[in-house]
């Protein structure tokens, strides 16, 4: 039998192969301007009268503010001040007030709507060859970021209880559901960090729309629960997840499949407090799944059947789910989410979801170049690919010709992502910070101290 099933892994991957070399390389091309999301953006587009940034232009100076390295207002709106200047026009006022008011005025529901909608055109568009087994695998992980120390920051997303008052910030809690395949974010959910309701499990049912029938769930211990397990199932969705710590594993027990290896039967827990006794009932009293020991770590799916799905195979799917954190470390820290810099909740959602479609438009164009270079998006550098972008932009250089655009797809996959399988690093700095304390007052309080005793000394190197 397990001769038959190594059979079939090499099958399945001789496959995946020879579709990689069949994807069309205009398959992506222009799907920005596609009809679908065009009519994203004018469903709902506001009415507005001819202003010196209506919406789509002040969108469009939005996503190259987050997408730049400074990031500021400011920034935004040199660059229109330039290209203006350099079309002919007159290039108008300097102050950013105009262009703030703008983006007050853009309506979160469009620019939610079209980031969701670009990666669902990703995830239509998405070759055979890119799939697992000709299925979506669709990540999901959880992460925080800070935002400006406003008062009505602090008032929905309250620092933790930790730090002093007028010390902290203000911090969001993200969960993400992010395809496999391309990298693109599908949806997200954003809550406060901590209160009733604010967890990652809370936050992932606002999300269950973002997976079909057919697809896998891929997401580390913490989501291996039995209500998230029944509920994904009832949607025909299969899940892959290590064991959660509390829930030990007894191979003795269950119906043997193979060495460590076999089908358990998770029993349904007592009612928790966000269920309602209506939806308690509807699950079932139990359900069906599959743990296998893949190293030193045990796995737990719902894909029962070991000829079709062996042992090696989950512990490679296993292993992709590290993408996860690469994507998350993408948004945060190459785009710059780390912080928000927005100083009102309505605001903090908006750059929310102007960084998922800018974070998305650069997926697009990785796919793009992928499709055209005969690779997969997985093999290509996010970094370079928004800094080839940035400096493509930066020049103007709006050239659609298709040896034009052909040149900017090798560009783009011209850099790698190396393979480095088991890669281990200690999670340290060398770097040493300057020598300063922590802020622990409020920076009014911290200015009469300074006032009447004057400044600390530094620490000690």
């Amino acid at each position: 039998m397990s001769q038959y099933c190594n059979r079939r892994v090499v099958d399945q991957q001789r496959l995946v192969a020879k579709q990689i070399k069949k994807v069309d390389a205009n398959h992506f091309f222009n799907l920005l301007t596609s009809p679908q999301l065009l009519e994203h953006m004018e469903v709902h587009l506001p009415e507005h009268r001819e202003r010196k940034f209506p919406p789509t232009l002040a969108l469009s100076m939005f996503l190259g503010q987050v997408m730049s390295a400074d990031g500021s207002c400011q920034e935004a709106v040199n660059a229109a001040m330039v290209t203006r200047l350099l079309s002919g026009l007159a290039p108008g006022s300097a102050s950013s007030s105009g262009y703030c008011q703008a983006r007050g005025r853009l309506p979160a529901l469009m620019i939610s709507s079209l980031a969701r909608a670009t990666g669902r055109l990703l995830n239509e568009h998405t070759p055979q060859g890119w799939l697992w087994r000709g299925r979506h695998v669709k990540l999901v992980d959880g992460t925080t970021a800070w935002m400006a120390d406003s008062a009505q920051n602090q008032l929905y997303f309250p620092q933790p209880e930790q730090q002093q008052t007028g010390a902290g910030f203000p911090l969001a809690r993200l969960v993400g559901v992010i395809s496999l395949a391309h990298g693109a974010v599908l949806d997200i959910a954003m809550g406060a960090y901590q209160g009733k309701g604010t967890g990652e499990h809370a936050l992932l049912r606002r999300l269950m729309d973002a997976f079909v029938a057919g697809d896998v769930m891929l997401a580390d211990r913490y989501y291996c629960s039995y209500f998230l397990i029944a509920a994904l199932r009832g949607r025909g969705v299969d899940v892959l997840f290590e064991q959660h710590g509390a829930r030990p594993s007894d191979f003795r027990l269950g119906e043997r499949l193979g060495a460590r290896d076999h089908c358990v039967r998770f029993k349904k827990p007592q009612r928790p407090e966000w269920l309602s006794v209506e939806e308690y009932g509807g699950y079932p009293d139990e359900i069906t799944v599959r743990e296998v020991k893949v190293g030193k770590k045990v796995l737990v799916t719902t894909l029962l059947n070991p000829c079709q799905t062996g042992k090696a195979e989950l512990g490679q799917l296993f292993k992709a789910r590290w993408n996860v954190e690469l994507d998350l470390r993408n948004i945060k820290s190459t785009l710059g989410m780390e912080r928000f810099s927005c100083k009102t909740p309505s605001m903090v959602e908006k750059e929310l979801w102007v960084y998922m479609l800018a974070y998305n438009l650069i997926r697009l164009l990785m796919a793009q170049a992928a499709s055209s270079t005969r690779a997969l998006p997985r093999q290509l550098s996010f970094k370079h690919t928004l800094r080839i972008w940035t400096a493509w932009s930066a020049r103007q250089f709006h050239s659609k010709l298709p040896e034009d655009m052909a040149g900017l797809w090798r560009l783009i996959a011209q850099r790698r992502v190396n393979n480095r399988p088991g890669r281990i690093e200690p999670r340290m700095i060398k770097r040493r910070p300057n020598r300063y304390t922590f802020l622990s007052a409020p920076r009014w309080k911290a200015r009469r101290r300074i006032k009447q005793r004057g400044h600390a000394k530094k620490l000690s190197a």
